[in-house]
């Protein structure tokens, strides 16, 4: 498996913060550090943590928002109709690019996550606790964390998973974690049924067991006294796939914009790339909490926002990120193998002078990939796209009919750097170079639309560099470029 690292976000708070705490005073706390900031995790018998869960409404900060209290019940339920054993698994997985709460969360306070699952096991009495991470950094700091504290009674163990979007998806995780490929079952067996080992399971991601822990020392009054009455306590947030910031339930979306040095923009995409889009008017009246967003069509997820400044285009940026979710693919069901290439394709060609023609036929190919897929991925993107064309429907218009709108793809929407294809078999590299014959060159910005993992522009909307590095995994996509640029600049040498 290859080593996987990545940026690690800035971090701040709205108020006094609960999860980040000490991360003023220190880059990482280690055992000492940590139980100097939170104090001894207190014992709770499994009724307890049960009603702890209810009162403060604790729910899944992964995406779904599922009310771990339910999560509890489930699994203490299936584990009482076998022999009772059961396990905890903690997703730890970030497979896309705009979310960085987790990954904050187990480099800089890994003790506090590890303290909610260990608090969970215990009150299920479970064998096994596993972390299922994606990247280097990250495993060495969990890794780390657990030898500092010892002897815990249990199997605890990190375990690095291939980094890609579907990694999180629980029976993805699942599969991986039992040496099977790590890929969604596409069957509706639920973890708390069968999971680690065959064993009824506590699947949660990292945030939601850092307010366990937050929450069992503090106890539900003082956790609630926070927050909304109806959503108590603080979130987690990655700001424009950079800052991750803590803040109470029922602050004003653009309040944290601000504090992050940032505006709405054009609009916000809320709740990362399976999320919606708010515009600017929606973004100003958006609060931090499910029931305000749910009000303006939105849904806060994984806790992702990314604001979409003036300056570049929004249709470009919609392009690159359905590119890049069809290649994030599973492989195993016909929506996302070849309904998500084809609406990327689809979508490319509408935002290139494809006509009214091309802009049906995108919302024809999103009706054909939607509620068909073995996992919610095609959902997700899908989604993502219709949530798109109704929040900039000029801008997409424009676009399709040839005048565009002027404005070059700065690429605001984070990618990963590579370019991932997992049902595909690695390619070795090549040293041939995409050239820019300048003598040609335009600035029409087809280029980087279509090849982003190459292409850059500078900020007169001309590529970057006039001779670029082409990885032989990337060079159909080069000839696909070549092909669509008006002035014949582009050339592999």
């Amino acid at each position: 498996m290859a080593a996987v690292s990545g940026p690690r976000p800035a971090i701040g708070c709205v108020g006094p913060p609960r999860l980040l705490a000490g991360l003023d005073e220190v880059a990482r706390l280690d055992r000492v550090t940590h139980l100097t900031v939170h104090g001894s995790l207190p014992r709770l018998r499994p009724e307890e943590l049960l009603a702890l869960a209810e009162n403060i409404d604790l729910r899944g900060r992964g995406g779904a928002g599922f009310p771990f209290a339910r999560k509890l019940k489930a699994v203490t339920q299936a584990a009482e109709r076998r022999d009772g054993r059961t396990a905890v698994i903690v997703n730890g997985s970030e497979g896309e690019p705009s979310c960085l709460k987790d990954t904050a969360l187990l480099l800089h306070t890994p003790h506090l996550v590890l303290d909610g699952a260990l608090l969970a096991a215990e009150a299920l009495n479970a064998e096994d606790v596993v972390l299922g991470v994606t990247r280097e950094d990250v495993e060495q700091s969990v890794q780390d964390a657990i030898a500092e504290r010892g002897p815990v009674g249990r199997r605890l163990r990190v375990t690095r998973l291939p980094e890609r979007f579907v990694t999180g998806e629980s029976s993805a995780m699942t599969s991986g974690l039992n040496g099977g490929p790590t890929l969604p079952s596409g069957r509706s067996v639920r973890t708390s049924e069968r999971g680690l080992g065959g064993l009824p399971t506590l699947f949660s991601n990292t945030e939601t067991f850092a307010q366990l822990a937050v929450a069992a020392r503090m106890g539900a009054l003082d956790f609630r006294s926070v927050g909304l009455a109806t959503e108590p306590g603080t979130v987690l947030l990655t700001v424009a796939g950079a800052s991750v910031m803590e803040t109470p339930t029922g602050v004003p979306l653009t309040y944290v914009l601000e504090l992050c040095g940032l505006g709405p923009g054009q609009g916000v995409l809320v709740g990362g790339y399976h999320g919606r889009w708010l515009d600017p008017y929606s973004a100003k009246a958006a609060e931090i909490s499910r029931e305000s967003l749910a009000g303006l069509g939105a849904v806060l997820g994984a806790g992702a926002v990314l604001p979409l400044p003036e300056d570049t285009c929004p249709v470009g940026e919609v392009v690159r990120v359905t590119r890049w979710m069809a290649g994030e693919t599973a492989g195993q069901c016909g929506p996302c193998v070849l309904g998500l290439p084809a609406l990327a394709d689809i979508l490319d060609q509408a935002a290139h002078g494809g006509g009214q023609a091309a802009l049906d036929a995108v919302h024809a190919r999103l009706r054909s990939v939607r509620k068909r897929g073995a996992c919610s991925h095609p959902d997700g993107t899908s989604a993502f796209v219709e949530s798109a064309l109704a929040a900039f429907p000029d801008d997409f218009e424009d676009h399709a009919l040839g005048s565009g709108c002027g404005r070059p793809v700065l690429g605001t929407l984070p990618l990963s750097l590579d370019d991932r294809a997992p049902v595909r078999a690695p390619v070795p590299e090549s040293t041939e170079r995409l050239v820019v014959d300048w003598t040609r060159c335009q600035g029409h910005g087809l280029c980087v639309d279509i090849l982003p993992e190459v292409v850059r522009l500078d900020a007169d909307g001309y590529p970057e560099q006039a001779s670029m590095d082409l990885p032989a995994r990337l060079r159909p996509k080069a000839l696909r470029a070549i092909r669509r640029c008006p002035a014949l600049a582009l050339r592999i040498q």
